[in-house]
């Protein structure tokens, strides 16, 4: 549970349901993130509200009878925003806004919140303002209270057709904006990227709150703002580090999610080029997060989104510290082993066995093995590097006959 240390947070109650795609298992690990999501954003969650159906209603995407338990929990308790852990169709908010009579967000909105709150550079600002109004253009029609009489009424449709085609045509044009602003920081992006030579430029992915920053700053001995918050950090960090006498380019990229909304995607198109241009992956996993495999494979899709799921990569398993191990006692018969019983030993005779080498286990918070981690950096790094630059080899010797590190 989620402990509370702010008298200000925000009452919010989630929503989710039980699909044939979804059982209950599943959406109690989307509410748990939701939760969190929620946390990040400034609410605090008073209950969760679930129903079991075989599709999202067209209407309220929730039934009838649960939307008016929803209404009636929310005016017993003053609850001023009801978030559902699904996008909405702009129908669907209207519907539910319609009927809740309180602020209604999905998870798209919330995580646009969050990007917007952490935003710190102005780039990183424009990026989310452009996912921000193109989530907003479909959505107008029921955003706007000078838009309800469009209801109808005798002189009355056209002045509401007017002003919501006034309103659709200001945020088209403020969205060509953005994006020529981007296109334009991007060109300058590139250049940066083009004037940092032929380092090897290594690229720090992974789920977000997995622990990227804080490794970024273990390695690099810098200061990168890290914190136990999802999406603690969204402009991208560059720093030159040097393992031994061999140095190499670091990025800290901003952490993916299950369900990223599109419109991040497209916005954060430079984010992600960093993590195109790279030549090795440090694909860094919360081990300690009972659902890690998950949070894999999410990266894994998001990285084949992007064209960048055949680089070289390691996986850097983190928070070895956290890990808990559920034990079965020797004379418990019932209990049914699963992977919660693993130790870490068990974990990497499992697939991880297959990755060979490219699989190391670390705490960067407590900095154990770090040893390790900087000696495997150093190979992969090393090979690429002498690859593309073969009369260097001499300068950069094998990592164990190169002495200890100081």
């Amino acid at each position: 549970m989620i402990e509370k240390t702010d008298l200000n947070y925000e009452k919010a109650v989630l929503i989710g349901i039980v699909t044939r795609d979804q059982d209950a298992d599943k959406l109690e690990e989307y509410l748990d993130e939701l939760e969190f999501l929620t946390y990040t954003a400034g609410g605090e969650v008073i209950k969760r509200f679930t129903q079991k159906m075989e599709r999202p209603d067209p209407k309220t995407f929730i039934g009838s009878g649960k939307i008016n338990d929803v209404k009636k929990f929310i005016d017993e308790n003053e609850v001023g925003t009801a978030i559902f852990d699904d996008e909405l169709s702009p129908a669907q908010q209207k519907n539910i806004e319609r009927v809740l009579q309180c602020k209604v967000l999905d998870r798209t909105n919330l995580i646009l919140d969050i990007f917007a709150q952490r935003a710190q550079t102005s780039y990183a600002r424009t990026q989310v303002e452009l996912a921000q109004y193109q989530y907003l253009l479909p959505r107008l029609a029921g955003m706007w209270t000078h838009l309800e009489r469009q209801r109808g009424g005798i002189g009355m449709r056209g002045p509401g057709e007017t002003e919501i085609e006034t309103d659709r045509r200001i945020v088209r044009d403020k969205i060509s904006l953005l994006k020529k602003k981007i296109e334009t920081i991007d060109k300058q992006m590139e250049v940066q990227r083009g004037n940092r030579g032929q380092l090897v430029r290594v690229a720090l992915v992974g789920y977000t709150n997995v622990g990227k920053s804080t490794l970024m700053n273990v390695i690099s001995k810098s200061d990168v703002f890290a914190e136990n918050k999802l999406f603690a950090t969204l402009d991208t960090t560059v720093r030159k580090v040097v393992i031994r006498n061999l140095p190499f380019l670091l990025t800290d990229t901003v952490g993916f999610i299950r369900k990223l909304p599109t419109q991040l995607i497209e916005s954060f198109k430079s984010t992600l080029d960093e993590v195109r241009e790279a030549d090795l992956l440090l694909h860094v996993v919360d081990i300690s997060h009972p659902n890690f495999e998950e949070h894999i494979e999410s990266v894994n899709q998001t990285l084949a989104d992007i064209k960048s799921a055949d680089k070289p990569t390691l996986m850097v398993f983190n928070k070895i510290d956290a890990y808990k191990q559920e034990k079965i006692a020797e004379d418990d018969l019932e209990t049914k082993r699963t992977v919660a019983h693993n130790s870490l030993e068990d974990w990497r005779q499992t697939w991880m066995n297959r990755m060979g080498d490219n699989v190391l286990f670390i705490s960067a918070l407590n900095k154990e093995n770090m040893e390790d981690f900087r000696r495997k950096v150093y190979e992969a790094v090393r090979e690429i590097h002498i690859t593309r630059f073969p009369y260097n080899n001499f300068l950069y010797p094998e990592y164990d006959t190169y002495g200890e590190e100081e």
